[in-house]
């Protein structure tokens, strides 16, 4: 208790105790008998009030056992139950729950964990994905800065998601539980397909196919490709010992336009254990023609040759790289003016008329002045001195949907010195800013006028964003979509459009199927009130189904879950409007959980090298626990907890108040005393 505590109270006494003196011997008319006992019941009732305002608190220290968490993960996946392991999962389990000794010395929990981790429950192997990685991020979130025992029961099968042998913190010895036959099963396989999306009409579409075997036996086979009942392709595979895996390349003819499913077959050894992983399939989009895109360029510069790229990512987009006097413009459904300059004058004059949407980029050679007199949404006053703006993401934008990939770290892109004013209505995506000091200019912005968009680029230099995306991002697929948003903003003619729809043409069986869209009202801006619904129907059985969207952000989400293999047609519709979107889409029958044949034996070993863990089987598992209990560095600790507690409780202290009021107050009436 602290002095000042101290004090405090000593005055209490004071002040009750010359209080109850004043009342009853000071003051008193009358000696009465009662006089002593009415001060002592007024003394111990305002020396109770004060102390009740002052509320002393003592330090109590108490000892604590602190017992570290053991954590045990049982793999839910339906894997485990392909390779038949699932009552030796089950008997792992028990033997941990039935342990007293465990749970005397650990604070045991238990979770499963498939595509989600979750506290354990019961096991039914139905998990679709097995995502280990999940597990040391949970664990990061959950028990920071501490050291446990994790036991991970698991074939070690990951299906998706990021290599979790380096994410587990070293400190945190994990044991991992092997299930599966660790004996090596031959096993043939297709691991891979590579082929793009789309392909187009009476074109040439490649195929690449990985093929694999773990055997180092030579082994003679057929790869196949079939659509429907027909074979399209077929080519002899060898393996060997010093060839166990191979890359078989493929061109097919698109021959028809609309969805394609296309089976590819490697046909497996006879006493071969698993086929399942031996067939794959795939489909492909034919369409009849892709969307024509100029982009216009009197100077050589890498952000050409990275928009080309970029653009062309979506297999529909084609790139033409022209300069302004060589360009038929009827033949663009958009334009990509780079830099104009008085060389793109006849350019400008002829798409007064044409009104094909552009992206016009500009930069240190554009000419400003010519742009005065062709773009009205801005007015430009520059210098010739060069400056590098950086971008300031707009969170309000509403245009279109699209996210911020990180535009802030970016590096500034070069225009000249000088301002940009806006005249019309244009919507800015990203802010402008010069030295982290922002200026009242975009950097990138779109404009509507009628049926006629455009967007402008205010900077060169784009190349090095799509180069930084890549290096955070370790892919340019962000880079991409956000000039792919750019385009197909452009390619949209809103007097027709005011529902968006973004689906898919393929989807894995067992994996969540989600629908996007955007439904934009009359001056085309997004619509946050909208009533959007799908009508899902299984073209098999003829069966429908409605589901609302719900919103989320800048766009509206619909989630479907365990679809059946095959084809679906899908209508979007407004409530309001009755506009309307029609499509159609394939879930495959691709169970990617049944493609091994043993457990991952490899990487879980690795796991428990680089974190001092040990790996284990079913069959001595008590081996496992006998360390557990034995290991002196897992012990429980002995930790001084030190808290802060009323000196008195003051529910107990108030009651006791309200009695020795009550007594006085009785008493002296009682007797008749003033």
């Amino acid at each position: 208790m602290s002095t000042t505590t101290l004090l405090l109270l000593f005055l209490s006494v004071l002040v009750a105790g010359g209080l109850a003196y004043l009342q009853y011997f000071f003051k008193a008319k009358s000696n009465s008998k009662w006089n002593l006992l009415l001060a002592f019941f007024r003394f111990f009732s305002l020396f109770g009030i004060l102390i009740l305002l002052i509320n002393p608190l003592v330090k109590i220290k108490k000892y604590e056992i602190e017992k570290l968490p053991l954590l045990i993960f049982i793999d839910n996946s339906k894997s485990i139950q392909h390779l038949g392991v699932n009552n030796e999962a089950k008997n792992v389990l028990k033997e941990f729950q039935k342990n007293a000794d465990l749970e005397n010395k650990f604070n045991v929990q238990f979770f499963s964990f498939d595509a989600e981790i979750k506290k354990l429950d019961s096991l039914n192997f139905k998990g679709n994905q097995t995502l280990l990685n999940k597990i040391p991020k949970e664990l990061k979130q959950l028990y920071r800065n501490k050291n446990y025992p994790i036991v991970a029961v698991t074939d070690g099968n990951q299906t998706f998601g990021e290599d979790y042998v380096f994410d587990f913190q070293e400190n945190n010895p994990v044991f991992p539980v092997v299930l599966g036959d660790t004996v090596k099963v031959f096993d043939s396989k297709i691991s891979a397909i590579n082929v793009n999306q789309y392909a187009f009409l009476k074109n040439q579409f490649p195929v690449e196919i990985f093929i694999e075997n773990n055997s180092k036996e030579s082994f003679s086979s057929v790869l196949s490709i079939s659509n429907g009942n027909s074979i399209v392709a077929k080519q002899n595979v060898q393996f060997s010992k010093n060839q166990l895996s191979q890359k078989i390349s493929f061109l097919l003819e698109a021959t028809s336009i609309g969805l394609k499913k296309f089976n590819v077959f490697l046909q497996p050894k006879e006493n071969e254990k698993n086929k399942i992983n031996n067939a794959k399939p795939f489909v492909i989009d034919v369409i009849d023609q892709r969307t024509e895109i100029a982009l216009v360029s009197s100077i050589n510069h890498p952000d050409l040759g990275v928009l080309k790229r970029s653009i062309e990512s979506n297999e529909q987009r084609k790139v033409s790289i022209v300069k302004p006097n060589e360009i038929d413009l009827k033949k663009y459904s958009a334009l990509v003016l780079y830099q104009p300059n008085q060389s793109f004058k006849n350019i400008l004059e002829q798409n007064k008329s044409l009104k094909i949407n552009t992206l016009l980029i500009t930069g240190k050679s554009t000419d400003y002045n010519l742009l005065n007199n062709y773009f009205n949404d801005f007015s430009f006053k520059m210098s010739n001195q060069n400056e590098g703006y950086s971008g300031l993401f707009n969170s309000n934008f509403s245009n279109f949907s699209t996210e911020n990939i990180g535009f802030e770290r970016f590096a500034p892109l070069e225009n000249k010195f000088g301002s940009i004013t806006t005249k019309g209505d244009v919507s800015v995506l990203l802010k402008a800013k010069v030295k982290n000091v922002e200026i009242n200019s975009p950097l990138v912005s779109f404009s509507e006028n009628g049926s006629n968009r455009n967007a402008y680029i205010f900077g060169e230099g784009i190349w090095k964003w799509r180069l930084e995306s890549y290096l955070v991002d370790k892919s340019f697929n962000n880079f991409d979509t956000f000039t792919d948003k750019i385009v197909q903003y452009l390619s949209v003619n809103p007097s027709k459009k005011t529902l968006l729809v973004e689906a898919k043409k393929i989807y894995n069986t067992g994996l969540p199927i989600e629908i996007k869209a955007q439904y934009f009202d009359k001056n085309f801006e997004f619509d946050p009130n909208a009533e959007l619904s799908i009508t899902l129907t299984n073209q098999v059985n003829k069966k429908s189904k409605s589901y609302n969207f719900y919103n989320s952000s800048n766009e509206y989400l619909v989630n479907f879950d365990n679809l059946e293999a095959g084809f679906y047609a899908y209508s979007v519709s407004e409530k309001k409007s009755k506009e309307r979107v029609t499509g159609t889409f394939e879930v495959i029958a691709f169970d990617i959980e049944n493609q091994f044949v043993n457990p991952d034996l490899n990487r879980l070993e690795q796991l428990a090298q680089n974190t001092s863990g040990k790996v284990y089987y079913p069959n001595n598992v008590n081996q496992l626990i006998n360390r557990l209990l034995k290991d002196e560095t897992l012990n429980p600790t002995q930790k001084e907890v030190v808290r802060k507690t009323p000196l008195i409780d003051w529910k107990w202290l108030l009651l006791l108040i309200v009695t020795l009021l009550s007594l006085e107050w009785f008493i002296r009436k009682y007797n008749g005393l003033t």
